[in-house]
């Protein structure tokens, strides 16, 4: 265990230039003092560690050393095979080079490694559009990609569902959500998301620039999503529940209301449960719940038990002859 972990401190210290003692025991799992052990055991080993202080300093390798110990185990060699999107790639322009670093990879394996590496594509499968729905192939993706490669400021059209207008950005990073691709990027000192499919005309400039300091793309982005869906469904609805209406509640396609829906633990005279769920728009959420038939009933907001009482009368109109 101590052997894995020394190892795994030292290729962090070559892959990175840097690293703290508390970003090491966060990492590996361990107290800061067990690091500083490490340490002075990589140290007597004769590994050239030396520490620097300051806001950007920690523990690094003397210029220059390069250590060899970096053979894989069956399972990091097939997870690396798996870490791959080939149509993710070919969408960002770069399929010819992840099939080319493939094969490199797989002929630098031993030989006992590289057949269940090369399986590893056969046993697995991701599959990033959701159900009933294509993945997006957007014709500016690969514009977008080069521009973000290479920091340069990128000249747009872009259809909003207001508008469409002209835009110069700075784009830091791309995510892939449910089949859709999201440009992030920074405009008139703002960071802000963009649906690659709605970009139309990309243009690079000569310009460049450089990203904000230690913006992380991955927590940006759950940071942001988690405003958006909280600011899309800022009301809340009580409804009843009839017991086969708590058998149908996964009918209801919006994930955020079924993940914050709250059911009272006791049913009421009538054998119905009481429960609240966050909503957005009174007629978004009747097209919601009226995927429930009559196992439930709204009673707050009045605008909702209004929405739903014009639709059922209305069906009732088209049945009733």
């Amino acid at each position: 265990m101590r052997a894995s972990r020394l190892l795994s401190i030292l290729l962090t210290l070559q892959a990175k230039g840097a690293a703290t003692a508390p970003a090491l025991a966060a990492q590996c799992e361990v107290s800061l003092r067990t690091i500083y052990r490490d340490i002075d055991a990589l140290s007597a080993l004769g590994i050239p560690i030396y520490s620097e202080r300051g806001c950007d300093g920690g523990y690094r390798l003397l210029d220059g050393y390069r250590t060899h110990l970096t053979g894989l185990s069956p399972e990091e060699a097939e997870a690396l095979f798996l870490t791959g999107l080939p149509g993710a790639a070919h969408d960002l322009g770069l399929g010819p080079a992840m099939a080319a670093a493939e094969l490199k990879l797989l002929a630098a394996l031993p030989a006992d490694l590289r057949l269940e590496a090369s399986r590893a594509r056969g046993r697995f499968h991701l599959d990033v559009a959701g159900w009933f729905a294509s993945m997006e192939h957007p014709q500016a993706l690969p514009q977008v990609s080069r521009a973000i490669r290479e920091r340069r400021v990128m000249r747009m059209r872009y259809r909003s569902w207001k508008s469409e207008g002209e835009r110069h950005v700075e784009p830091l990073g791309l995510v892939l959500k449910g089949g859709a691709w999201y440009l992030v990027a920074r405009r008139d000192g703002d960071i802000r998301t963009y649906r690659v499919a709605r970009i139309l005309e990309p243009s690079l400039l000569d310009d460049h620039f450089e990203a904000p300091e230690r913006f992380d793309l991955a927590c940006h982005w759950r940071e942001s999503t988690g405003r958006l869906e909280a600011e899309l469904h800022a009301d809340q609805a009580t409804i009843r529940l009839s017991p086969a209406g708590l058998g149908l509640i996964d009918q209801i396609a919006n994930p955020y209301m079924r993940a914050h829906l709250v059911i009272e633990p006791t049913a009421d005279t009538d054998g119905w449960y009481r429960a609240r769920l966050p909503i957005g728009s009174p007629q978004g959420a009747c097209l919601e719940l009226l995927r429930l038939g009559a196992d439930v009933e709204v009673l707050a907001p009045a605008p909702l038990r209004a929405q739903m009482t014009l639709i059922a009368a209305a069906i009732a109109r088209v049945y009733g002859g």
